[in-house]
């Protein structure tokens, strides 16, 4: 298949884009109706295809967030949403309290992809997270013999697992965390990157380490190489397991299926979601061998619309996508040439820049307008980013992207951190 499709584009210009009436009264409309948790761009999408987008004024934009990950195959893939509907049009939802014909399918597909031996489906990736916690607790009960309700979790400080409870009760982010409390005990927080600390904090009740083998949401933060073998090596000599967050990470975004391949490291428990959804629904899923998923029995855990058929027939084409090797392949090449544009960016205003594969965080050097504002500013040349921080943008485009419109893409960076 072709890796772009877009039939209409509006092509590259440097012309600024205003806040149009339309776009500024639906924003306002959807201010008076909506939780006010999001700070959103002024921009209001009515459709996709590929890496742009376009605005209900009639705009294309070009995504270089893509769904946080969730849209690593891009705006309505082809695939995807002809899979989608077709099985909309047959069977939906059944509830686990019955079997589907795409249920196996889909369990077996991650399944492969990962290495494991069996899945266990849910929707968002919170879900995931909290699912594989409880899972490392019940391992460490059931297993491990730490006494009942004495297991402890070690996790990283910069980390971003979701916003339950008990996710944002180690979190170091103190927007996430602030006013929620009072927090579920059993987590220990230690430095990112750092194995001196990893080891200082493992006691006898230790069960797991729960990592993102690179950090999105803090930046798209590379620990040092090295960093995640060490977490292995760590685990296993206290066994423990390693439990690997690769929601934003995995499924091509970094070059290879998993942040973790780069060190050819395999975690105990990998944790997916975002772009197994293939950016249409909500799929997550957590995978293990059986020596580990078998502590749960029925009853124990579970998701009405965990594994309905919908999910399981666009996860498992997101799968046999990633199997082609295309996709992995595309962010190696890409990642290399779009982190060799931001090396080229002006010294006096980009601090420094890092990433892997498709996926960059840039920090804006001292003096420099806030993030936002550079995300204000790119909005008015047509490409949409996100800023992690204060000082930091991060660029994740879909890895269906064209190298012109990387080009382009960073000429508009360029153009925006000038005024």
């Amino acid at each position: 298949m072709a890796v772009r499709w877009q039939s209409e584009q509006s092509g590259h210009s440097d012309r600024l884009v205003p806040v149009t009436a339309a776009t500024a009264a639906e924003i306002e409309r959807a201010d008076r109706c909506s939780a006010h948790n999001y700070s959103p761009l002024p921009v209001v999408i009515a459709s996709g295809s590929g890496a742009w987008v376009r605005g209900i004024d009639g705009v294309d934009y070009l995504d270089v967030l893509a769904g946080y990950s969730a849209l690593n195959f891009g705006h309505a893939h082809p695939d995807l949403v002809a899979v989608a509907r077709d099985q909309i049009g047959t069977l939906t939802l059944t509830s686990r309290a019955f079997q589907h014909d795409r249920f196996s399918d889909f369990c077996a597909d991650v399944a492969r992809l990962c290495g494991k031996d069996a899945v266990l489906p849910m929707n968002t990736g919170a879900e995931a997270v909290e699912t594989a916690l409880k899972l490392a607790r019940k391992w460490g009960y059931d297993v491990k013999g730490v006494p009942d309700g004495r297991a402890e979790i070690v996790t990283c400080a910069g980390n971003f697992h979701g916003r339950t409870i008990a996710v944002v009760g180690f979190s170091t982010d103190p927007d996430a965390r602030g006013g929620f409390g009072p927090f579920p005990p059993g987590f220990r927080t230690v430095d990112y990157g750092r194995l001196d600390a990893l080891a200082d904090a493992i006691t006898e009740h230790t069960v797991a380490v729960l990592v993102e083998p690179i950090q999105g949401e803090a930046g798209v933060r590379v620990p040092p190489d090295g960093y995640l073998a060490g977490v292995r090596r760590l685990c296993d000599e206290h066994g423990l397991l390693m439990l690997a967050d690769e929601i934003q990470s995995g499924l091509g975004r970094t070059g290879d299926t998993f942040a973790c391949d780069h060190e050819n490291v395999v975690p105990d428990v990998y944790i997916l979601g975002k772009a197994l959804g293939g950016g249409i629904l909500p799929v997550s899923a957590v995978a293990a061998n059986r020596d580990v998923m078998d502590v749960l029995h029925p009853g124990q855990h579970g998701s009405t619309f965990g594994g309905n058929p919908l999910a399981c027939a666009v996860g498992s084409a997101v799968v046999k996508l990633l199997e082609t090797g295309v996709y992995q392949q595309r962010s190696r090449d890409l990642g290399r040439y779009l982190h060799e544009l931001l090396a080229q960016l002006p010294a006096d205003r980009v601090g420094r820049t890092r990433g892997r594969g498709l996926w960059a965080g840039i920090d804006l050097a001292p003096g420099q307008p806030s993030a936002r504002t550079v995300c204000e500013r790119l909005l008015a040349r047509r490409v949409l980013a996100k800023d992690a921080h204060e000082g930091t943008i991060r660029i994740a485009p879909p890895l269906v992207i064209d190298r012109d419109d990387l080009t382009w893409a960073v000429e508009r960076f360029a153009d925006a951190l000038g005024g």
